[in-house]
């Protein structure tokens, strides 16, 4: 086989990796399983059961819970990853398609995408609940088919990308309010904070731009052109460009953040969806 590749198991859809950089958990929605990864051996050490069809797989800061959103089994399941099982599964949140962890571990956000709802559940073994169990904390109302989530830096603030609603909602994440909901495009599906906590950036998949949102005045504040099927989102090292990988065109978008203008497209392979950007420093 390939040195270069790791065999999983059925349709790998999403991996996160921990922070010692030693193992990475992928949901493989095709067979049930997440795979535990060791990326020095480069070998599958373990698989672990899941819900049918897991979308995503997140891990806690802490490292002591690993929340998988699993798609068809319209469920969550969290898992403990020093012991490589399930520790609790919450049922009831149509179509998980993803979900973030805030800072400090304390508590889980899952998007119903198949509904209108965001899950929260408070998490066992953090510092703000040493003893208590995983619990259901609630169920938010959003906008219809919440897609993405995406998590102010500081932790205090999370959008949801509400698909079908073509909005945005801002939710507190210490009282689970939704303070807001706001238009953004056609088909908005993933968003991205900037480090400063500022800005929030929407893309529009079924448009050709990306929507920047002031997060402390409330309201739209630009809208760049890019190339068809705006997806993916991710900032350089610097945060002075940000990439946007246009699923339609085949192509990732290059934009100037500070004066909000495309500055070159990539070609790319066909139907693109996703993107990493490496972030190293020389010795």
């Amino acid at each position: 086989s390939d040195a270069g590749a790791i065999n999983v198991h059925r349709q790998p859809v999403s991996i996160e990796i921990d922070s010692t950089g030693g193992l990475a958990y992928v949901a493989n929605s095709g067979s049930n399983t997440i795979s535990v990864l060791d990326l020095k051996a480069r070998r599958e050490v373990a698989a672990i059961g899941a819900g049918e069809e897991p979308a995503a797989a997140r891990l806690s800061p802490d490292n002591k819970t690993l929340v998988v959103a699993n798609r068809r089994g319209n469920s969550v399941s969290l898992i403990d990853p020093a012991a490589r099982r399930v520790r609790a599964v919450f049922e009831g949140c149509p179509g998980a398609t993803d979900a973030v962890v805030l800072p400090d571990s304390s508590k889980a956000f899952v998007a119903c995408a198949a509904g209108h709802q965001v899950m929260v559940i408070a998490l066992a073994h953090s510092k703000t609940n040493p003893a208590l169990p995983d619990r259901l904390e609630s169920f938010m109302d959003v906008g219809r088919a919440p897609v993405h989530l995406a998590l102010k830096p500081d932790g205090g603030e999370l959008f949801v990308s509400n698909s079908l609603s073509g909005s945005i909602s801002e939710v507190s994440t210490s009282t689970d309010d939704v303070l807001g909901t706001y238009l953004m495009g056609d088909t908005p599906v993933r968003g991205l904070v900037s480090s400063d906590n500022s800005l929030l950036y929407v893309s529009n998949f079924r448009s050709q731009y990306v929507t920047v949102y002031a997060i402390d005045e409330g309201k739209r504040v630009a809208s760049i052109h890019v190339g068809d099927g705006a997806s993916a989102l991710a900032f350089s090292s610097s945060g002075h460009l940000l990439f946007v990988v246009d699923s339609r065109s085949a192509d990732v978008a290059v934009v100037r953040t500070a004066s909000r203008s495309l500055f070159t497209l990539i070609p790319t392979g066909r139907n693109p969806n996703a993107i990493a950007v490496k972030a190293f420093k020389l010795p």
